[in-house]
């Protein structure tokens, strides 16, 4: 096999966007069109190597780590078509969300909803579970209407609820199992305006209101300080318009400078003084005033994350998320931990996914951070120790130790799932050890 649109050595390692992941695939390839990946994938399978596609590595789990064929979707990107009586999009598999969002608000589309952030790739993201915040709008990859993915046996197979609807129920959050995805069908609908308010809210307020906050919101979502009693909520609604986008230098203070830039330096200091932790999150609790603004979808559900950290994420059942959340914050008050990341709170409606973190159940997830090289094992073990007894799901993308005897058990529809990776996968050319150990051999 040999290295396709690449110069230099076949083996590289490769690192995810965490750094919680290496990987040094025998040989990294870049195919240009569905038909060389799908030779990539009968090579791969006759010479005995192990094929993962990788997008962006943003990804906190080894779930694309392979030490055989490493697929990287650079060449495999663009909008292939728009079908506005369809109300879709068919983007080819490797195209970044941003590139996406930015190419249908031209064309005066957009997605329902997303997550707070578009730097990965459309496969990347749906077959991880990426999820945004919403009352009705559920996750990404609810959004998709079709796709295509190489199998095993190089065959490019397509499914929609239609065509192969028992590919379609499980591929849509595939984790990589079951072939590499090369084209994905979304819905999407004309552009429209969001109005979003953040504003600072007490925690035990927003605790005792947050089924109210939820009902009464298109989007809600919050995010609580450890070591204080001070939370930020943003609360996005669709609104009638005009645009009132921030101010250029009222954005740069909010989303580069306090976010990104000093948020950095209070991550640093932290981590190098832990002591110094409960003292900067109550300046840093205080330090994003309210402010209210109107953009179209993309640039009110995302901003920068130029600091990068660690997460692990479960999603509970939505009536579980307040009282689980107390106990994180009873654990972490009792405790010598130094939190230095806020904690995020979001929900979700129920979804018809097979592995989806909110499959046949309305959710609320409940994501930990701390910044990068900062000893995460104490804090994450204690709180998924919480979530797993509320019956949690760990995100698949972020950090958990959760393995397929759980799993089986907290998914109604993992059988199923691993019933279509028999079908399609029964060598297990897509597998790696992460995959063995979420679901099972």
């Amino acid at each position: 096999m040999t290295r396709t649109h690449t110069n230099g050595p076949t083996a590289r390692t490769w690192r995810n966007w965490a750094g919680t992941v290496t990987a040094r695939p025998e040989h990294t390839l870049f195919p240009a069109s569905v038909e060389e990946l799908a030779g990539i994938v009968r090579r791969a399978a006759e010479g005995g190597l192990k094929v993962k596609a990788v997008g962006a590595g943003h990804s906190f789990t080894a779930a694309a780590a392979t030490d055989g064929v490493l697929l990287r979707p650079d060449l495999l990107t663009g909008i292939r078509d728009i079908d506005r009586d369809a109300g879709t999009v068919t983007v080819a598999a490797g195209t970044p969300l941003k590139r996406l969002n930015t190419a249908l608000a031209r064309e005066g589309l957009s997605l329902t909803n997303m997550g707070d952030i578009m730097e990965q790739t459309v496969a990347g993201a749906t077959s991880t579970g990426t999820h945004g915040t919403g009352r009705d709008s559920a996750s990404v990859a609810a959004q998709i209407r079709a796709l295509e993915l190489v199998t095993a046996d190089g065959s490019l197979l397509r499914c929609s609820e239609r065509e192969n609807p028992e590919v379609f129920a499980a591929a849509r959050i595939g984790l990589g199992a079951l072939g590499v995805i090369t084209a994905i069908t979304f819905a999407v609908e004309p552009l429209f305006l969001l109005t979003a308010r953040e504003e600072p809210m007490a925690f035990d307020r927003v605790t005792a209101e947050f089924d109210q906050h939820v009902a009464e919101n298109e989007h809600f979502e919050f995010y609580w300080f450890p070591h204080t009693g001070n939370c930020t909520t943003k609360r996005n609604n669709r609104s009638l318009g005009p645009a009132a986008p921030p101010g250029r230098i009222d954005a740069w203070i909010d989303d580069e400078f306090l976010s990104n830039g000093l948020f950095q330096v209070a991550c640093s200091l932290g981590r190098a003084v832990p002591a110094t932790v409960p003292a900067i999150a109550r300046i840093a609790s205080r330090a994003l005033s309210a402010r209210t603004y109107t953009d179209i979808p993309y640039k009110v559900f995302t901003s920068p994350r130029r600091v990068r950290f660690v997460e692990m994420e479960y999603a509970l059942p939505r009536e579980a998320a307040v009282a689980a959340l107390r106990e994180v914050k009873a654990m972490v008050d009792r405790s010598p931990l130094r939190v230095g990341f806020p904690v995020e709170i979001r929900t979700a409606p129920a979804d018809d996914i097979a592995l989806s973190t909110a499959s046949g159940r309305e959710s609320a997830y409940i994501a930990v951070h701390l910044y990068r090289g900062t000893p995460y094992r104490a804090y994450f073990t204690a709180v998924e120790r919480i979530m797993t007894a509320h019956g949690g799901r760990p995100h698949w993308g972020k950090i958990h130790t959760r393995d397929a005897a759980y799993l089986s058990q907290a998914y109604p529809r993992f059988g199923e799932f691993t019933a279509v990776r028999d079908r399609l996968d029964p060598d297990r050319l897509f597998g790696n050890a992460y995959l063995r150990r979420v679901l099972g051999d």
